[in-house]
């Protein structure tokens, strides 16, 4: 007969729980129940726009999935935002003169071209990733601005919008299956494969990773190149939903990027990362946006309530 466990045993359990661990879980239950009631009279809850939430945060829950493995491995990419935008242009400009493949292909080597220039730069040169990826976003927007003439790149091939952004497969959004593949590569190859236990590995302690046998250097290249490809297909996802190329989207994105990924539970310096908590808080910052703008928020006031809540969720988060 199974024994009942003793009260001592309930107590010690339940002060063994780290709650802070969930604290994203949390927090999205708590936010979504107090719009959900607030707002409810606003069509908060209902399908349409909860499917618009999900269209609203798709290209920064893609992006947050590959910044997880940037953080993890200790490291960050400031250049997500404006490679965004240097995809959409180059998107849309091939998509106009030579067709779809076409499009499709530059816009993922755009931003697979800039990620191996700052893994190179990284890993190469020890050049810290803060200031690589810095001056790289200054570069992409530059340039995405310059061979644009700051005009916007219209998209007219409809196969390409619906596929990337504009389109649904039945009730369910074509930007919510991105989402969902991004998800599940970036969560089974951190989990499950070599190359995210040596991602986590380098972000804990390189010395003692090398000493191991993992090459750190090819570790952190991988991260940054991966992350720039992420980048660039989320700068198609944006210009299929948006139907057109433009410099300025992705702008900000980095910061919203970053945040996610932090407020998930991945560690700012490295070592400890979860994909699934980077997806929680790419969904609760979309969900607070939407919230704030159905409550009648001047544009002031959202960015005052969105700063204290990511400021008191990273605060409440664990700290390892």
């Amino acid at each position: 007969m199974r024994a009942r466990p003793t009260p001592s045993k309930l107590i010690e359990a339940a002060t063994a729980f780290d709650w802070r661990r969930y604290v994203i879980y949390i927090g999205f239950v708590a936010v979504f129940l107090y719009f959900t009631v607030t707002l409810h009279g606003s069509g908060f809850d209902s399908q349409t726009n909860l499917l618009n939430i999900l269209r609203a945060t798709a290209t920064i829950s893609v992006m947050a999935v590959a910044m997880t493995f940037v953080i993890g491995a200790a490291q960050i990419d400031l250049s997500v935002g404006a490679v965004v935008g240097l995809s959409s242009v180059t998107t849309a400009m091939a998509v106009e003169r030579w067709g779809l493949a076409a499009g499709i292909v530059a816009g993922l080597l755009t931003g697979l071209l800039v990620g191996a220039i700052n893994g190179a730069l990284v890993a190469g040169l020890s050049i810290p990733s803060f200031l690589v990826t810095l001056g790289m976003l200054g570069v992409a927007h530059g340039t995405a601005e310059w061979i644009t003439n700051t005009e916007p790149q219209p998209i007219l091939n409809s196969t390409y919008n619906n596929t990337f952004g504009s389109g649904d497969l039945g009730s369910i959004p074509s930007l919510a299956i991105w989402t969902a593949i991004a998800f599940l590569i970036g969560h089974i190859t951190l989990r499950k494969t070599a190359y995210g236990r040596q991602v986590l590995a380098t972000g804990g302690n390189a010395i003692a990773a090398r000493f191991s046998g993992v090459n750190t250097k090819r570790i952190t290249f991988l991260v940054l190149s991966i992350m720039g490809l992420t980048a660039g297909l989320a700068g198609m996802l944006d210009a299929g939903r948006l139907q057109s190329g433009r410099f300025q989207w992705g702008e900000g994105d980095e910061l919203s990027v970053i945040a996610a990924v932090i407020l998930g539970g991945t560690s700012l310096f490295g070592g400890s990362a979860t994909v699934v908590g980077s997806l929680i808080g790419s969904l609760m910052i979309g969900m607070i946006n939407n919230g704030l703008i159905l409550a009648g928020l001047e544009s002031s006031q959202q960015q005052v309530v969105r700063g204290a809540i990511i400021v008191l969720a990273v605060a409440l988060a664990r700290r390892k």
